[in-house]
């Protein structure tokens, strides 16, 4: 397994544990989806796209825009991961008068492209960026995120047949279908299986992957466009509520009010991964002080309130410093 698919995989654990942290914060949030889409966006902003903490207006960047403003938490954690704000803010989760309301607010936090949360209108918001790119002469590709459960949306469908008819190649969708919603499962409510053909017979061209699978997302993510004059779609299999084994494909976790250990148990289960994928990349890079001195050794983040982010200020943090560690750069 390659560096960048195993340091991605470390971010989005440490992303997880972010969730967790916003949830001891407020008391209760959308946890389920967070969780089964943030594989995705930690590899859009640590490897696939163009962005920079430093700079998050810089006209030719790639945008993000989480078209299922719910699932904000994954947004949120994975920011504060990259350095876009001090890590701290998660704990105002919730709190009247925070920076990171329950759905994203491109008025209170930088990168944050559009402000979302009422179902079915990030792919239109997203269409208009990808067409404003092009409009202008820019290079920029604007990446949404959907759920399974917001397509029944009608709204969704107007954009996906307007990006086909205008070639809009600088799009790229990606359906977190984790095949559970509030209501119970997707199939159920309004069923729309196989999703993939519904895109191919929109014009799209469509990829279907296991969204959890971080070597998977990332190469899909490195071939987009797929074709030439046609907007890109990836059906992205998920699980609600992955990373922690007792919320996983359960829907009473879509809103999750932790009770008695939950809260507990999530934090040792991810505190476990994000150990794990800091023992594998010190085994890549060399085990030695230099590189146990950048990760932290080890030992993952104890308790809430003051962590340390393995991102302060720097786009890659420490898994680039570490890199030029193991180059002899640093």
């Amino acid at each position: 397994m390659s560096q960048d698919v195993i340091s991605c995989e470390y971010h989005a654990a440490k992303a997880r544990w972010n969730v967790v942290r916003m949830m001891r914060a407020s008391g209760a949030g959308h946890l389920g989806g967070a969780l089964s889409c943030i594989d995705i966006v930690t590899a859009l902003y640590f490897r696939t796209m163009k962005n920079d903490p430093a700079n998050p207006t810089d006209p030719a960047r790639d945008r993000f825009v989480l078209s299922a403003g719910h699932k904000g938490m994954s947004q949120y954690g994975v920011l504060a991961e990259a350095g876009y704000f001090p890590i701290e803010e998660l704990d105002t989760y919730g709190q009247l008068g925070s920076h990171i309301p329950g759905h994203p607010d491109m008025h209170k936090l930088p990168g944050i492209e559009a402000n979302t949360g009422a179902l079915g209108h990030g792919l239109s918001i997203s269409l208009g960026m990808a067409l404003g790119a092009r409009l202008s002469g820019g290079a920029s590709r604007v990446f949404t995120v959907l759920g399974d459960g917001e397509l029944p949306e009608g709204s969704n469908w107007e954009a996906f047949a307007a990006a086909a008819h205008h070639r809009v190649d600088n799009l790229i969708a990606i359906i977190d279908d984790n095949g559970l919603q509030i209501s119970g499962k997707t199939a159920d409510v309004m069923g729309l299986e196989p999703i993939e053909d519904h895109l191919r017979a929109f014009g799209w061209s469509v990829r279907v992957i296991d969204g959890n699978d971080m070597e998977q997302v990332i190469s899909t993510l490195d071939q987009v466009p797929f074709e030439e004059g046609k907007p890109s779609a990836i059906v992205a299999h998920t699980v609600k509520g992955k990373g922690i084994s007792f919320a996983e494909n359960q829907v009473g976790y879509h809103y999750w009010k932790p009770k008695g250990d939950e809260l507990e148990r999530a934090e040792a289960e991810l505190e476990a991964q994000i150990a794990a994928k800091q023992q594998e990349l010190v085994g890549i890079l060399g085990n030695t002080a230099g590189n146990n001195a950048v990760l932290g050794g080890v030992a993952p983040p104890a308790a809430a309130p003051g962590i340390a982010s393995a991102q302060t200020g720097e786009r890659v943090g420490a898994v680039a410093l570490l890199l030029e560690l193991s180059q002899g750069k640093a």
